[in-house]
């Protein structure tokens, strides 16, 4: 099978390097991929976001199946417009996308269908946000309706900050449309969970849980990032969390999907918090996360484009999806610098023949034949073992062979899990 995967990170040379594994997997195009993902696809200069241009190639390079990987082709359409000329595409259609591209449209559908939430207020007119933020409970969440690239979300631990926040997304716009209308939510408290799931708009496959570490710096220091590393599975999320999370949450959404007349097909994300009354909804993402998709995909032992055909064909079944016992740990090596500013086109050395372990390009271009940074999360490397401490060790020794100009990583990937792990144990 032709198969053309739409996106330039990470998350996709992960998924092009499982689908690669597939026996069904024939030629393998990347739109737009980057240079690292240009060793396993080749590589098309479309953006993700060209609808057109994508449907285009489609067509006229004989593609039998479509992975449409990012937030903001979805949430365009992008599924829609393939199928429409008789490509099959995993993921969900525009309507369905919306879970991820509104967030009041995902916290109005939790309140209406009983999906525990935080409590929240929406509001359209900066005037309303203030004077409520006069009065609301701080520490708060602010939250920008549309997508922002991950960024669109202000824990607020002072009213100057969360006012600062409101002036920021609604009057200087700084994500543009997205910032129109906000979300000012209840700050909820406990560990953070991810659990990325294939469902065919009946049934719910959860994945293996994940733990991302968002901040720069060591011990959860710096600003936010897209995410400086993972490890799964996530120890806080027990077989009792999970199976109230399939009872109260996940099944609850995809029924509420489909009585809205918006069924969901493709990979929906939980970000989840375990506070003192159980598991709540922190957001919904339409596809998947990056770099929790670093870890889950290499536990997954089953064939990724049989599950994903099946998938778009609402044809899932439980036992098409099996996960290995073990554990895995990625460790993202950044541009100093990042997430602000950082310098570009430094050359990267990367190791070879390391143990249970891939390196996923996600920042990073080919010029004149090498390989040079180009973005602040230059590439993550991820291994596989029996144990988590073993899965850590064996990432960091990759991390500590990656060689380029201004590199950096954060040194306690991890740390918290094996905490709670070696808790566990006394």
């Amino acid at each position: 099978m032709n198969i053309m995967v739409v996106g330039g990170g990470g998350r996709e040379h992960t998924i092009i390097k499982k689908l690669k594994k597939s026996k069904d997997a024939g030629k393998i195009y990347a739109l737009p991929g980057n240079g690292g993902i240009a060793a396993d696809a080749e590589s098309v200069n479309i953006a993700a976001t060209d609808i057109a241009g994508i449907v285009d190639f489609a067509k006229n390079n004989a593609i039998d199946f479509a992975v449409v990987a990012p937030d903001d082709p979805l949430v365009l359409g992008a599924v829609d417009a393939l199928e429409e000329v008789g490509i099959p595409a995993f993921g969900p259609k525009k309507n369905a996308a919306i879970i991820e591209g509104s967030k009041i449209f995902s916290k109005n559908l939790m309140k209406k269908y009983g999906i525990p939430t935080a409590a929240y207020e929406v509001f359209e007119d900066m005037e309303k946000a203030l004077a409520y933020l006069e009065t609301a409970p701080i520490p708060t969440v602010i939250k920008a309706d549309g997508l922002a690239l991950g960024k669109g979300v202000v824990i607020a631990m002072t009213r100057e900050e969360a006012v600062d926040a409101v002036h920021s997304m609604m009057e200087d716009k700084m994500f543009g449309e997205s910032g129109s209308r906000i979300v000012i939510e209840e700050f909820l408290e406990g560990p953070e969970v991810s659990v990325l799931s294939f469902t065919d708009g009946k049934i719910v496959v959860p994945m293996v849980s994940s733990m991302d570490h968002k901040r720069a710096l060591d011990g959860d220091k710096g600003l936010n990032t897209g995410g400086m590393g993972t490890i799964a599975p996530n120890p806080v999320y027990t077989a009792d969390i999970a199976e109230r999370c399939m009872k109260e949450i996940f099944l609850p959404t995809i029924n509420a999907m489909n009585a809205e007349g918006r069924t969901f097909r493709g990979c929906l994300y939980f970000g989840l918090m375990v506070t003192k009354d159980g598991p709540k909804v922190i957001e919904y993402n339409c596809r998947f996360g990056d770099p929790e998709t670093q870890v889950v995909l290499p536990l997954l032992e089953s064939d990724l484009l049989d599950i994903m055909i099946k998938t778009s064909k609402g044809e899932l079944s439980a036992d098409d999806v099996k996960f290995s016992s073990g554990a895995a740990a990625c460790v993202v090596v950044a541009s100093a610098g990042y997430p602000q500013h950082y310098e570009k086109g430094y050359e990267i050395t990367l190791p070879e023949d390391l143990p249970d372990t891939e390196i996923y390009v996600a920042g990073a271009k080919l010029e004149g034949g090498k390989l040079v940074n180009s973005g602040g999360r230059v590439l993550g490397v991820s291994s596989t073992a029996a144990t988590l401490e073993e899965a850590l060790k064996k990432a960091y020794a990759g991390a500590e062979k990656v060689k380029f100009e201004n590199a950096f990583y954060r040194r306690d990937i991890g740390a918290k899990a094996m905490k709670i792990l070696m808790e566990g144990k006394n």
